[in-house]
């Protein structure tokens, strides 16, 4: 049975509109800026005199000819679970479950291998520090075991995660210095290890292995001796990360928990 509050899910559809809506916009991007005008090298912009007063000149000349691109980068992120409520739960048992947004930090390295004109196989391993929050809100509860607890918390997944993403990127036509590209693909990940602040926020747990389908889109800027490379992502997880078999109330609620993961990646490319 599925958290049970309309509003949440209207919101959950709402979401889902804007990120689909994101990725359409940038592939149709894509063809528009490879037909864009190719010009020289560098191109001058001259008064009415005919006196020059700027030049602009493209960066990294042969930047794209290269088979392998090596890079860092940073990240912060928003996670939650998306989660589905156990049969019985709140009606029966007075306490209902949603799982709220929460930011995290990222950090890594980037590998590009050149397989067509357009197209590479990029790896990004990287480490992310995650903070999942599950709400759970008192509608007439009562213990019913010992193992549960004499009040109502929310709840906190803290972890740290090993990150392994392999993806397809597919680029458009370099326009002077810029140029947009999607991604796609897959991100096997595995937990590290946990963090515990308060015992009684942290009763409950989670699997420790993921598979994540991943997309987004990005903006390559050329600099005179780097590349930067901003990019949105957008992370689901196709494993039911929920632990069941213990006997508190916050694991006895919930029958499932995926992971979701909004991350805006700063990418930093080395231009040798």
């Amino acid at each position: 049975m599925a958290t049970p509050h309309v509003r949440h899910q209207l919101h959950l559809h709402r979401a889902k509109v804007a990120r689909l809506g994101l990725v359409a916009l940038a592939a149709l991007a894509l063809p528009l800026t490879a037909q864009a005008q190719r010009k020289s090298q560098t191109s001058a912009k001259r008064g009415r005199n005919g006196q020059v007063k700027s030049v602009t000149v493209n960066n990294l000349p042969g930047y794209d000819d290269r088979w392998l691109h090596l890079g860092l980068y940073v990240a912060p992120n928003f996670s939650r679970y998306k989660i589905e409520q156990a049969p019985g739960y709140p009606d029966q048992q007075g306490v209902s479950a949603n799982s709220t947004v929460s930011p995290g930090f990222s950090v890594g390295f980037l590998g590009d291998l050149r397989i067509a004109d357009y197209l590479t196989l990029t790896f990004t391993p990287g480490v992310s520090f995650l903070t999942r929050r599950i709400d759970y809100k008192d509608f007439g509860y009562a213990p019913q075991t010992s193992a549960d607890p004499e009040t109502i918390e929310t709840q906190e997944v803290g972890t740290t995660q090993l990150d392994l993403p392999v993806l397809f990127k597919i680029k458009s036509e370099r326009r002077r210095n810029t140029r947009v590209y999607i991604v796609g693909g897959v991100n096997p990940n595995f937990t590290l290890g946990s963090r515990r602040t308060d015992e009684q926020a942290n009763v409950i747990r989670a699997g420790t292995a993921d598979v994540a389908l991943e997309y987004g889109v990005g903006l390559d800027l050329f600099y005179p001796y780097f590349k930067f490379s901003p990019e949105l992502r957008f992370s689901h997880g196709l494993t039911n990360l929920h632990q069941p078999g213990a006997t508190d109330v916050y694991t006895r609620s919930l029958q499932s928990m995926k992971s979701n993961t909004v991350t805006l990646y700063l990418n930093i490319w080395s231009g040798r």
